[in-house]
């Protein structure tokens, strides 16, 4: 029997990757879409030679330069479309990878834009993470470099809280650690009921 897909999403600054250590802490199988992304931007990644034809000034010996790719879109609105036509296949082929060797009964595909790119028809069920928008602001801004700004512009990319968690099979909220690890080895629990009832 395949594993079970639990997406697992929600905003900037509502504990995702936090909920996520939570799951790996319980043994579960944690696939990261930013960390996908970062393995594929590294030295002999496969982002580079793929996009080096398009991008040149922005691949380079130390691999994908994010900061050129920013610079690109900035200069071109195309070059998202661009980049992501070249990313995106990239960053499937490594969730499928990570996939077809699990063998846990339940795994966590962590994607930030798991409704907003679609991927949650591919989940058996999805998992918004949500905080007090004040709490999801005061962490952003303790983050270094982040201004409110820089904060505001993020935010209006993504899905609203409301939308994502109206769209989700399950919801946490995520106002304290133990509360966040109890929620998670409950979900744990519940998941493994239903896949053995």
């Amino acid at each position: 029997m395949r594993p079970f897909r639990l997406g697992l999403t929600g905003s900037i600054g509502t504990g995702k990757s936090t909920t996520a250590r939570f799951f790996a802490a319980e043994g579960l199988p944690v696939w990261d879409a930013d960390a996908a992304v970062h393995r594929l931007y590294a030295p002999g990644g496969a982002a580079g030679p793929a996009l080096a034809a398009d991008f040149p000034l922005a691949v380079g010996p130390g691999g994908v330069d994010r900061v050129a790719l920013k610079a690109a879109i900035a200069a071109d609105p195309q070059a998202l479309a661009q980049i992501e036509a070249v990313v995106h296949p990239l960053v499937a082929a490594d969730r499928a990878a990570f996939l077809a060797a699990a063998t846990a009964d339940i795994v966590v595909l962590d994607i930030p834009l798991l409704f907003e790119t679609g991927a949650e028809t591919q989940m058996d069920a999805t998992l918004t993470v949500t905080c007090p928008p004040e709490l999801q602001r005061a962490r952003v801004l303790a983050r270094p470099g982040m201004t409110p700004q820089m904060f505001d512009t993020i935010l209006a990319k993504q899905m609203p809280d409301a939308e994502k968690r109206a769209r989700a099979t399950h919801v946490i909220e995520t106002l304290g650690l133990t509360a966040v690890q109890e929620s998670v080895r409950a979900l744990i629990a519940y998941l493994r009921g239903c896949r053995n009832a």
